[in-house]
């Protein structure tokens, strides 16, 4: 069932809740540029299993509402913490895809874990989405720039070709289309807003303030997130966990599905 959380006085968030009778939550925050939607084949597989599967929609992503401004890392995890307060919910495992699992970091470092019991992180776009002098794993500046320019120019361009650089498996073409048309949901501003954030923020201090048990899950071949950002998370979160998945790349929900299913519920118990 789908219903909206007000966040702010003029923005809502969209929220799909699948089982909501299942004896354990999951929080599922998705990544750039897509939606709820792009953990279908979670949400097809993980209620039969007795799990609560709540998906949102960011901010300027998918139903959501699409306010100019607000696509900071921090905006973005208070926008989470809302949910959390509405919907009052308690121990649950907060799962982040991409940009989805830096804001979930943003969250439980900003926020103090609140409600959270576990935490898995999927192909996350931390501690650094961008090279910087103490860090030459993450993207070119000029790359991401790039991105921004062509949202602007022409997004489904733009969209098109980041398709092509998410999986690493072969994709059919009404899947590419169902994978482009997710993109098209989102606004082309807060497209380059988020694209903002995460060529600028950074998490570094925020690793070492996770406290639950965190699983980190990704694909060694992922062009978006490079392998190395996993390491570095592994390293930096105490009591995680990382599971490398080998015939992936960024779409590792959909090109693993079965096994990020089963790991994400043994890891959930």
């Amino acid at each position: 069932m789908g219903y909206y959380v007000k966040v702010e006085p003029d923005v809502r968030i969209y929220v799909e809740d699948v089982n909501p009778n299942g004896q354990k939550t999951i929080l599922f925050v998705h990544g750039w540029p897509a939606n709820h939607k792009l953990f279908e084949y979670q949400f097809n597989q993980l209620p039969s299993q007795g799990f609560r599967c709540i998906g949102i929609d960011l901010r300027g992503f998918g139903k959501s509402d699409k306010p100019y401004t607000g696509y900071s890392y921090d905006r973005l995890a208070d926008d989470i913490y809302a949910v959390v307060q509405t919907l009052k919910l308690e121990n649950f495992t907060l799962v982040g895809h991409s940009v989805g699992g830096a804001i979930s970091i943003r969250y439980m470092a900003k926020h103090n874990s609140y409600g959270v019991s576990k935490l898995a992180l999927l192909g996350a776009a931390a501690p650094s989405f961008t090279k910087r002098p103490n860090f030459p794993y993450g993207n070119p500046i000029e790359q991401v720039n790039t991105l921004i320019q062509d949202t602007y120019k022409d997004r489904p361009k733009m969209l098109s070709g980041f398709g092509d650089l998410f999986f690493f498996k072969y994709v059919t073409v009404p899947f590419s289309d169902w994978f482009f048309q997710l993109g098209l949901e989102a606004a082309g501003y807060s497209t380059a807003a988020v694209l903002g954030s995460l060529r600028d923020e950074e998490l570094f201090s925020d690793l070492g303030k996770i406290q639950v048990p965190t699983l980190i899950l990704h694909g060694v071949h992922d062009q978006v997130c490079p392998f190395p950002l996993a390491l570095a998370m592994n390293q930096g979160i105490p009591n995680s966990k990382l599971v490398p998945l080998k015939n992936s790349g960024h779409g590792l929900f959909w090109e693993e599905w079965e096994k990020v299913n089963q790991e994400l519920a043994e890891f959930i118990g």
